[in-house]
């Protein structure tokens, strides 16, 4: 990962061995942004094959997340932290949720 944004490398040591149910994955969007849509095709594969539960937010209508994130949609938390924005990769959030 070297050379690698420093916002790509953020874990939270404390989350990142518990069981896959006990994770939470959050996806932030918005309706009618294709982006958001292929970021939550990767996100619901993902989940689904780990068992790990996800949520999807829309920063319309919530003006925090507007605020903290309309330059970056889709991004993508896990237990919280921000995991990546615009492009979802599943291999990585693969690894990121394995226990």
């Amino acid at each position: 990962m070297a050379g690698m944004s420093s916002i790509f490398r953020r874990t939270d040591r404390r989350t990142e061995n518990r069981a896959p149910r006990e994770r939470l994955v959050t996806l932030i969007g918005k309706p009618d942004c294709h982006l958001c849509e292929e970021a939550e095709e990767v996100v619901e594969k993902v989940c689904a094959d780990l068992g790990v539960p996800w949520e999807k937010k829309d920063i319309t209508q919530d003006e925090e997340l507007h605020r903290a994130y309309w330059e970056q949609i889709p991004v993508v938390l896990v237990d919280g932290a921000q995991h990546t924005f615009w492009r979802v990769n599943e291999e990585r959030l693969r690894r990121a949720l394995a226990p």
